[in-house]
C-alpha cells in the first residue's frame, strides 16, 4: 500500500464523492448534515474547483481510491492571511498517522503556496483523537466555542485551535 499527499484534480471528484458517501455512517458524528447530492461526482468536482478553497487527498494507490481529504476553506489574504482546515480519514484508515501527515502537508502548502499567516481548525469537544492530530501538528488551542457548529443535527461547542506558520509580514501590494 502506497499513499500519496496531493492536492484534488477535477478528475479525482467520482472517486472523492465514492469515499465521502463510504464513510457517511462513519463520519456523521462530525459532520453537517448533507443533502444526498453532496456525495456525487458534481457536487465534489464544483468543490475541488471553488474559488477561495482548496481541497488536498490522500490516495490509496495503485488503486486510486481515495482515502482521506483535507479542506482549506475562507481562504484571506492581505493582512489577515489566514484559513480554515477541516479534514477527514476513511474509517479503514484511521490510527496510522494519516491524518497528521495530511494536516501537516496542507500546512506546509499553506505557508509555502499560499503565503498564509496562520490556520486555524474546530472539533467538537469529544473528538479527541482530531485534537491530538491538531497538537501533534503543531496547533495550539485557543479557546472554546459555544454552539459553534450544525453538527450531527445539533448545535455543537467546538474547542478550537491555530497554528502560526510564520511571523513574515505580508507582501505589499
Amino acid at each position: 500500500m502506497t499513499i500519496t499527499v496531493r492536492p484534488a484534480e477535477p478528475a479525482d471528484a467520482p472517486a472523492l464523492a465514492a469515499a465521502l458517501a463510504r464513510n457517511r455512517a462513519y463520519m456523521r458524528p462530525w459532520e453537517p448534515r448533507r443533502p444526498a447530492d453532496y456525495y456525487t461526482a458534481g457536487t465534489q468536482l464544483a468543490r475541488i474547483t471553488a474559488p477561495g478553497s482548496r481541497l488536498w487527498l490522500a490516495v490509496d494507490e495503485p488503486a486510486a481510491r481515495v482515502v482521506a481529504g483535507a479542506t482549506l476553506s475562507g481562504i484571506a489574504l492581505g493582512p489577515f492571511r489566514s484559513a480554515s482546515l477541516g479534514y477527514w480519514v476513511d474509517a479503514e484508515y484511521t490510527g496510522q498517522g494519516l491524518a497528521t501527515r495530511l494536516v501537516g502537508a496542507v500546512c506546509r502548502a499553506a505557508r509555502e503556496e499560499l503565503g498564509l499567516h496562520r490556520v486555524e481548525a474546530g472539533t467538537v469537544l469529544s473528538n479527541t483523537a482530531s485534537q491530538r492530530v491538531l497538537a501533534k501538528s503543531g496547533f495550539q488551542r485557543i479557546g472554546t466555542a459555544p454552539r459553534y457548529l450544525h453538527i450531527d443535527g445539533e448545535w455543537r461547542d467546538h474547542h478550537l485551535f491555530q497554528r502560526i506558520l510564520h511571523d513574515d509580514p505580508p507582501p505589499e501590494g
